[in-house]
């Protein structure tokens, strides 16, 4: 059954789930309705035949009883005195014999009995109730016999009429269900439809989603959402390998054409050192590659060192012309919700980076606040344009097409330094710094916790 289960499409679970579910709401329906019908009918014959009773025990007691007894309807009535002998009767009803005998007669005084219509030359059973004209011993007592051939033909024809129109209705019933979900899940086959058609190319991929507001509608915005992403990290990579193809290409030229020159003419000490600088160079640059890949990867984040770790060690400077003075305030591994690698290489990244391009002042600044952790780096060297300054975060991006090469970085700096600090909750800004050249600001909502020394806490000269 399971297995069966599983086969069958959405709509046909839908469309069984639903008309077995209108299936046993109507049985129990048509049930009750049967019930409370019959119920309320017989609740009707009792009501008119106390009526009636009622009326001709009137009449006995007053001593005014007419023969015949008049009636309406069909109903039968006679009265007998206490030896069973017939008094008086309507003119349907029989003068001679009672209707009811001695233990019936008892039955009928606490409930309605049923007796066969036979008895007055009817078809069918009667309905017969019992009242005593009076509380007095040996009263008469007034017997009214109701037909019930009326009501169990009105019960028949319910029956009928319940199971003609039970497989019409629920039959009824499935034909709009089954164009009520056909309707619902057509947009579910027009995402699966679209979704079929992406083939994972270059051109631009979305799903339709329907006008209305509904889970389908928000679904058909998650799966384009899930594309853009997919889309964006797709471009991503495309351009990732594009560019690591162009930027291994020019160390590597250059290391063979050295190698070439060695080979013919001996190497000397200037062509050993600018081999040297080129291996340095691409060593960097794999190194950055293989961080930017480990970003890309990780699932899940180390976690942060704690507070109590020794100050941050800045990197050093590959040489004396390359490192302006650069004065550090308090930063120390915890400041930050980062380990001390992910620390270091974050500020080693930008002080190198300003240090390239400052004149003669690279600042390095921690500041607590209650709610958040702010890193400063500030150089006084030419900075970064506005427009230029979300496309500073680029792989492989250089702002300064004529710098060359051999001075400037891989270009992956600060790529590596948003994507730490973007994966740690933090944010990264560029702005103008009070020396006239760049600001790097990197803030970290840290609630609850106090830095070393307390916000605001005066800059040290790094040891």
């Amino acid at each position: 059954m399971t297995g069966w289960w599983a086969r069958q499409s959405l709509r046909a679970r839908l469309m069984t789930i639903g008309l077995l579910g209108l299936a046993v709401a109507q049985a129990v329906g048509s049930v009750a309705l049967y019930v409370a019908l019959s119920v309320a009918s017989r609740h009707d014959l009792d009501r008119r035949a106390a009526a009636t009773a009622q009326q001709v025990a009137a009449l006995v007691t007053a001593d005014r009883l007419p023969d015949p007894i008049p009636v309406t309807g069909s109903e039968s009535v006679q009265v007998v005195d206490a030896r069973g002998r017939v008094l008086s009767a309507s003119a349907n009803g029989d003068r001679l014999t009672p209707l009811l005998s001695g233990s019936e007669l008892s039955r009928a005084e606490s409930g309605p009995v049923t007796v066969p219509g036979s008895r007055l030359g009817l078809v069918g059973s009667l309905r017969v109730t019992a009242t005593p004209a009076s509380r007095e011993a040996g009263a008469p007592v007034v017997v009214v016999a109701e037909p019930v051939e009326d009501l169990a033909r009105s019960q028949h024809l319910l029956v009928v009429t319940l199971l003609v129109s039970y497989p019409l209705l629920l039959l009824v019933l499935g034909l709009v269900a089954f164009r009520v979900i056909g309707a619902a899940l057509r947009p579910v086959e027009s995402l699966r439809a679209a979704a079929e058609r992406v083939s994972g190319a270059g051109q631009e991929e979305r799903l339709p989603e329907p006008a209305s507001r509904d889970e389908i509608h928000a679904l058909a915005v998650t799966l384009n959402s899930m594309l853009d992403r997919l889309s964006a990290a797709r471009e991503r990579e495309r351009s990732f390998v594009a560019n690591v193809a162009h930027e291994l290409r020019n160390p590597l030229a250059s290391l063979r054409i050295q190698a070439d020159v060695n080979r013919r003419h001996g190497a000397t000490a200037e062509a050993h050192a600018d081999l040297a600088a080129e291996l340095e160079r691409l060593s960097v640059l794999v190194d950055d590659l293989l961080v930017l890949a480990r970003l890309d990867a990780a699932d899940e984040l180390p976690t942060p060192d704690p507070p109590a770790e020794p100050r941050l060690v800045l990197p050093a400077f590959a040489s004396d012309e390359l490192a302006p003075h650069v004065v550090v305030g308090p930063v120390t591994a915890g400041a930050l919700p980062m380990t001390r690698l992910e620390l270091e290489r974050v500020v080693g990244n930008l002080v190198d980076n300003a240090a390239r391009h400052a004149r003669s002042r690279v600042e390095v600044s921690f500041e607590r606040t209650a709610r958040a952790g702010v890193l400063r780096i500030a150089d006084d060297g030419p900075g970064i344009a506005a427009s230029d300054r979300e496309r500073a975060f680029d792989r492989f991006a250089r702002l300064d097409d004529a710098r060359s090469r051999d001075t400037g970085g891989t270009g992956l700096g600060l790529s590596i330094v948003r994507e730490l600090v973007r994966r740690r909750g933090g944010e990264i800004r560029l702005t103008d710094s009070s020396y006239g050249g760049l600001l790097v600001e990197i803030r970290f909502a840290v609630p609850g916790s106090s830095a070393p020394g307390g916000a605001g806490a005066p800059p040290q000269a790094d040891d």
